[in-house]
């Protein structure tokens, strides 16, 4: 499961690969962990109502693990940074975001994974063979804080990677091969747009199209 990950750094390169502007820098991280804020992807939520100025897609900052609209505070944030695609329209953190369609895009450079082959977790960058960023699928999801402020926040959906060439080799031996839902590019419209559900796009991303990039020795973000 991904609890670490970076965001895109380039501006530009944001704009160009998902076709939307993104949010204000003030206060968003780089390099992110759960609880930091970062950017999301959602549908606009006026797209749609026959305005040609509205756009269909909107990037905001949003905290990195999802605060259901129940919590009393963003501690959650801690254990709701990802959500098993298989259990999302049971579990009490994330049902109300997926029966409320609230699907995003998390934009990143790179996530980073821990290879436990050695015998200890050495923590493992993971991008694109072509170093193009990669969108990842997630849920989203608005919580009035007791204060009355509106705190946006994201989850990142994850599969089964057990039979993955690459993803297999990361996390414990004894635990379950996971992986986050790496997006296609040409999914993006479809993923954000779609009512029906989450399986269809539960795929794991091909082995051949990202690349493990291991630390320096002695060199671990784990331990």
């Amino acid at each position: 499961m991904c609890s670490h990950y970076q965001a895109l750094k380039e501006r530009e390169k944001f704009l160009r690969h998902f076709d939307v502007a993104p949010p204000p820098e003030e206060g968003a991280k780089l390099d992110l962990w759960p609880g930091y804020l970062g950017p999301f992807i959602r549908s606009h939520p006026h797209a749609g109502v026959g305005d040609g100025a509205v756009p269909a897609t909107e990037a905001l900052n949003g905290l990195f693990g999802l605060v259901p609209h129940w919590a009393t505070d963003t501690k959650i944030t801690k254990s709701t940074y990802n959500c098993r695609s298989e259990t999302a329209a049971e579990k009490p953190s994330f049902r109300d975001a997926y029966k409320r369609n609230q699907r995003c895009i998390i934009p990143a450079d790179a996530f980073f994974e821990p290879d436990w082959r050695s015998g200890k977790a050495i923590a493992t960058r993971i991008e694109h063979t072509g170093g193009q960023p990669m969108g990842i699928a997630g849920l989203w999801s608005a919580w009035k804080s007791p204060r009355g402020e509106w705190v946006f926040s994201y989850t990142m959906l994850t599969l089964n990677a057990d039979a993955h060439p690459l993803m297999n080799q990361f996390h414990k031996p004894t635990d379950e091969k996971r992986m986050v839902a790496i997006l296609p590019v040409a999914h993006y419209k479809d993923w954000l747009a779609c009512k029906a559900g989450i399986p269809e796009f539960m795929r794991p991303y091909p082995a051949e199209n990202l690349v493990a990039v291991a630390p320096p020795a002695n060199n671990s973000l784990f331990t």
